[in-house]
Order: C-alpha cells, then sequence, then structure tokens
C-alpha cells in the first residue's frame, strides 16, 4: 500500500516538471533589445577661417654687407708707442686708434720752421740793401747792375721763403701721421700689430679692420619673374624690407628697397637687389645670411587659415572642412602665398569656416570628427607646427 502512495506521488511530480517545461517551451522570455552601434569619430584640431588685412611678400636669402669697410694703414714707417683701442670697440670719425713714435717727424719740422726763420732774416737784409741801393742809384752813386743784382737776390730770398713753407707743410702732414685716425664711424676688428712694432706703409694687413654697421645693406635674390612686378609697385614709392633669421623665428630689422642690379643672372635667372636698414641694434652683421621679406602690397580683407590645413593631393592643394553635423569634407583650394606659419586662400574657403589643422591623416570625406580643445588641441597643435616646414 505504501510503495503505491510513493509512485503515484512520483508519478505527480513528473507530470508536473513537464508540464512546466512545455509552458517554458512554449512561451520563450523575450530577449532584450540590441543596442545601436556607436559612430566612429576621430579627434582633430580646428581652426578657423579668419578675414583681415593680409601683407603680400616676396622671400628671398640675402647676405648683409658693409656700408664701408677699411683697412687703417699707416702712410710712414714708425715705432708703436700706443694703442688707444680696444677690439670690436665702437669708434667715430676721427677717433685716435694708435700713435707712432712722433720725434723724427718732429726734428724735420722744426728744421724746415728753422730754415724758414733764416730765409726770412735774410730777406729782410736784401730788402734793406735793395732800398738803400735803389736810393743811391737814383743819386747816381749806385750802378743800375748792382740794384738788378739786389732786386734779383731779395726774389731768390722770397722763393726760398716759399719752399721752407712748403717743406713746413710737408713735414706738418708726415707728423700728422703718426696719429692713426679712424676714418668712418664704425666697429673696430682684430688688431694686427702691436705696441712696439715697426709699421710699414707697404703691410697687406694694416693696423686693424673698420667695418661701418650703421646703416648696413643685405643684398637678396628673387626670381627674374617677380621683377615685372617689383617695378609696378616701386613706381608708386619706396618698398618696405624686414631682414629675418635664417630660420624665420627672429625678425632682425626694417629697411627699405636701395637699388635694382642691372642685369639678370642668367645662371639662376635671378635678380639682385639691395636694402638698406639702420641697425641701430646691431643684429645685421657683415656676412651673414639672412631671409629678406619685400612688402609688396597689402590685401584687404584676405582670408587666412593655418599653414598645417592645407594638404597637397593629385589634384592640387585642399582642406578638410568641417561641417556643421561634425563630419569632413574635402575642399579644393588656391593659396596665393605663405608666410608666417598662416596660408593666404585666393578661393576655396569662407571667413567663419572651420577646418581640420592636425589629424588629417585618420580622415576620410564623411567621417565624423571630434574637436579637441584645450591643452590636448594645443599640444597637437604645437606637434603640427614643428612638423611643419618653413616656408
Amino acid at each position: 500500500m505504501r510503495r503505491k502512495v510513493i509512485v503515484s506521488a512520483m508519478a505527480v511530480a513528473v507530470t508536473a516538471l513537464v508540464g512546466a517545461l512545455g509552458v517554458t517551451h512554449r512561451f520563450p522570455s523575450k530577449p532584450a533589445s540590441a543596442a545601436a552601434p556607436a559612430v566612429p569619430t576621430v579627434p582633430v584640431v580646428a581652426g578657423t577661417v579668419n578675414s583681415g588685412d593680409v601683407p603680400i611678400y616676396l622671400q628671398g636669402v640675402g647676405t648683409v654687407i658693409a656700408y664701408n669697410t677699411v683697412i687703417v694703414r699707416s702712410q710712414i714707417q714708425g715705432q708703436i708707442t700706443k694703442i688707444n683701442f680696444s677690439e670690436g670697440q665702437t669708434v667715430k670719425t676721427g677717433d685716435l686708434l694708435a700713435v707712432i713714435d712722433p720725434r723724427p717727424y718732429q726734428a724735420q719740422l722744426d728744421q724746415a720752421n728753422a730754415n724758414r726763420s733764416r730765409d726770412e732774416a735774410q730777406l729782410t737784409n736784401a730788402q734793406a740793401n735793395l732800398k738803400r741801393y735803389t736810393t743811391l742809384g737814383n743819386q747816381g752813386w749806385a750802378t743800375p747792375q748792382l740794384v738788378e743784382t739786389q732786386q734779383a737776390q731779395v726774389k731768390q730770398l722770397q722763393a726760398a721763403i716759399k719752399a721752407d713753407e712748403a717743406a713746413i707743410e710737408w713735414a706738418q702732414t708726415q707728423l700728422s701721421y703718426t696719429q692713426l685716425t679712424s676714418p668712418i664711424d664704425g666697429v673696430t676688428g682684430i688688431r694686427q700689430v702691436d705696441i712696439g712694432n715697426i709699421i710699414h706703409p707697404t703691410d697687406p694687413n694694416g693696423l686693424v679692420v673698420v667695418t661701418q654697421l650703421e646703416p648696413i645693406s643685405v643684398i637678396f635674390t628673387l626670381p627674374e619673374t617677380s621683377l615685372p612686378q617689383i617695378q609696378q609697385h616701386l613706381a608708386n614709392g619706396a618698398l618696405k624690407v624686414e631682414a629675418y633669421s635664417q630660420d624665420n623665428t627672429m625678425k632682425l630689422d626694417e629697411g627699405s628697397l636701395d637699388f635694382i642690379d642691372n642685369e639678370i643672372v642668367q645662371t639662376t635667372g635671378s635678380v639682385r637687389f639691395r636694402a638698406n636698414f639702420p641697425n641701430k641694434d646691431h643684429k645685421l652683421w657683415p656676412g651673414e645670411l639672412v631671409n629678406a621679406w619685400l612688402l609688396l602690397d597689402t590685401r584687404n580683407d584676405g582670408l587666412t587659415v593655418s599653414a598645417s590645413a592645407v594638404q597637397q593631393g593629385p589634384q592640387g592643394p585642399y582642406v578638410y572642412v568641417i561641417n556643421a553635423d561634425s563630419t569632413v569634407a574635402v575642399r579644393p583650394v588656391k593659396v596665393a602665398q605663405v608666410s608666417g606659419g598662416q596660408a593666404l586662400i585666393d578661393s576655396g574657403l569662407s571667413a567663419g569656416e572651420q577646418v581640420v589643422i592636425d589629424g588629417q591623416y585618420k580622415l576620410q570625406p564623411g567621417i565624423h570628427v571630434t574637436i579637441l580643445h584645450g591643452k590636448a588641441a594645443q599640444e597637437a597643435a604645437a606637434q603640427a607646427a614643428q612638423q611643419m616646414p618653413i616656408p
């Protein structure tokens, strides 16, 4: 009896389990809805197209040339007894640089003065005798020959005095040469002669080289194709020229175009130009290589964008423009010039548009972008500027 009860209970349990499984099979649980796939985005640094007055430059490489460079040489031979300058010193015209032993030349001057005094005394006596002989000749006590001889002696002594005065002037000139002075305003170079040495007029290096630094000039070259444009603007007035260091990071001075060479260099197809600079701070140094920026014109309401935004493709330069929906599009542009890290755009962009200035290598037309801001954008922009070649 007990066994029948146990079997019945097991049968009920099995039946209930099967029913539960059937219900589960016929009414499966509803799966959770799948999440929408995320749209891929690319982080970029953006820049804005600006509008304003943009200077138009022509850039060339030039060499700084001193206006005057003088080798200070002695015109007489003698021993240097005094040096009155330091190497690298700024001097003015007439400043004393060195002294040659003046004693031999002072002695020559003293002798010439003495000769003149002697001849002047003899002339005074000869003139007195001529006066007496003339009076006696008028009274018949002196012959005409005696009077004429005395007249000739007076003239001879007068000529001797003139020769003495010429000798004095020559001796004074020689004595003045014992003081070596600067013939120009400038800066002294390395001294070539020390105190105690004998200096000669034939010494090839002289005493020292004095170089004029204020003002100074820069001779630079530009392609011959730019010559008509320069001449056209030059007809309206002087053109400003700015001198920059070789890496274009430091402005050295501002000057003006002074001269255009009278021929074209056939081997390079270029024209030489000269610009003058006041050089008050002595940032331009003779022999230095600099970049010369010739200002031709100023474009009003010119469009500029960071030069790193401009990319080169098979069809020419282009930029990535950021649309309102954060997608990018390729926009061909025409670049007028690249200067100071900014590109002047002739066509293809409008003021206020946003363009990608860093991160282009990950982009394709239509892709979504995320614009970086703050420190991340500054670091990316700085890295792009370092990698960008200097125009």
